[in-house]
């Protein structure tokens, strides 16, 4: 707030002061995933400080996990491998 002469204009005052949705919410429940991120082992680091800055846009407590599956699939990453060369599991 200001307190000079003009600051009439230049204040928020009583603006969406009313009940009016001015923004998004979502409810989640406890120890629910609020973001996932596949990328490649190089960029790991950047990825664990992109999540860890972005987790204080978000209320109470965040936790950064690792997880030991390839991408978003249910083989762990040395199965995953083996697959693969097996020629069970295709690419797209």
């Amino acid at each position: 707030m200001l307190s000079c002469a003009g600051a009439d204009r230049l204040s928020s005052g009583m603006r969406h002061s009313y009940g009016k949705p001015i923004g998004v919410a979502a409810r989640v429940e406890i120890g629910q995933i609020l973001v996932s991120v596949r990328a490649k082992d190089a960029g790991e680091k950047y990825v664990i400080e992109a999540i860890r800055r972005g987790k204080f846009k978000f209320a109470g407590r965040q936790k950064i996990l690792k997880s030991l599956k390839w991408g978003f699939t249910k083989y762990n990453r040395q199965e995953y491998v083996e697959l693969r060369k097996a020629g069970i599991l295709a690419a797209d």
